[in-house]
């Protein structure tokens, strides 16, 4: 399917969710005081003026940043310490046009996925391609985000299958230096709230290392997957949900979620089975310039700044320079 395609789909998408999002003023919620409310500041800005960002990594050996773009699939580095980033894999690099998902793992690969076709992979030490995983027909389809288990299985979100891919350590063994089909692991269909055809769905995706949680974005559902059997629950949520959610990190059993359009952060508190979740605290803030997914680095946020509605994917109108990564502290 054409990149052209996609974008449209896209578009439709989020523009749909933005029109239900009046936008709103700062606000710290939850039952924190005013002292408490948490301090936004920039990270670190991005080098180009049409990045429209939307993917982050944090390399936990380092402490390097890496951003992708969902407008040429370009991705930056931010190392420790440094107010701007720099290129790191150039626009176009191996035929991406998308950089959604970002992750690092343990093994010092940088995961790259390609909303129009899958996910690419790449040795850090050289920037060298070591493989790439494509969905193998020409159906609609939209890549998007991704985890890696403890065991070095790569975990992908399909947003308009409603679909998980899973790429194993032996899968990527066997593909080095090559092309493989992307094979669906756990279909939601029967589960998720029907949608129109085309519409998106599943987003975000974070583990536990038992469990992946998985976030229906414009029904505000998020769902538990057990990682040995595929049995598939719906988290209850008390106190809140998680509509327009993005990205969605995880440390212990605290769950933070990146709402796009409605300019939010909001944290959770899974219970030890992880089949409920209890709104804890959440910000919302204009500032966050329509913040797409997070990372958690030393006591902070690392907070994807998109601007997708100024002159990106949802709509015409003229993007702040430069575009940045926000850091977030206190929540």
């Amino acid at each position: 399917m054409s990149h052209s395609i996609h974008r449209r789909t896209f578009l439709a998408a989020a523009t749909a969710a933005l029109a239900t999002t009046a936008a709103a003023p700062a606000a710290w919620a939850a039952g924190a005081s005013p002292g408490r409310a948490p301090r936004i500041t920039t990270a670190f800005a991005l080098t180009g003026d049409r990045v429209y960002p939307e993917g982050i990594a944090l390399d936990p050996r380092n402490g390097d940043v890496y951003v992708g773009s969902y407008a040429d699939g370009s991705v930056q580095r931010a190392v420790p310490g440094a107010r701007s980033a720099e290129v790191f894999l150039p626009a176009g690099a191996d035929g991406r046009a998308t950089a959604n998902g970002l992750k690092v793992d343990t093994a010092g690969r940088l995961w790259v996925t390609d909303s129009t076709s899958g996910v690419a992979v790449y040795d850090l030490r050289d920037r060298s391609l070591v493989a790439r995983l494509d969905v193998p027909d020409d159906a609609p389809r939209f890549v998007n985000d991704l985890v890696i288990t403890p065991d070095g299985t790569a975990c992908l979100t399909d947003s308009i299958r409603a679909v998980i891919y899973r790429v194993t350590p032996a899968d990527l063994a066997r593909t080095r230096g090559g092309r493989a089909p992307l094979t669906p692991w756990c279909d939601l269909n029967g589960l998720i709230t029907p949608r129109p055809a085309g519409g998106f769905s599943l987003n975000g995706v974070t583990t536990d290392g038992r469990h992946l949680f998985v976030v229906d974005m414009p029904v505000g559902e998020l769902f538990r997957i057990d990682l040995r059997s595929g049995a598939v629950r719906r988290v209850a949520l008390h106190g809140g949900d998680v509509t327009h959610g993005d990205g969605l990190e995880l440390a212990g059993r605290t769950l933070w979620v990146a709402h796009n359009t409605s300019q939010t952060i909001s944290r959770w508190r899974l219970t030890p089975d992880g089949g409920a979740a209890h709104l804890e605290h959440q910000v919302t803030d204009p500032s966050l310039q329509i913040p797409t997914t997070l990372v958690r680095d030393r006591g902070r946020l690392l907070v994807v700044r998109s601007q997708f509605d100024k002159g990106g994917p949802m709509g015409p109108g003229t993007p702040e320079a430069p575009f940045t990564v926000a850091e977030v502290r206190g929540l």
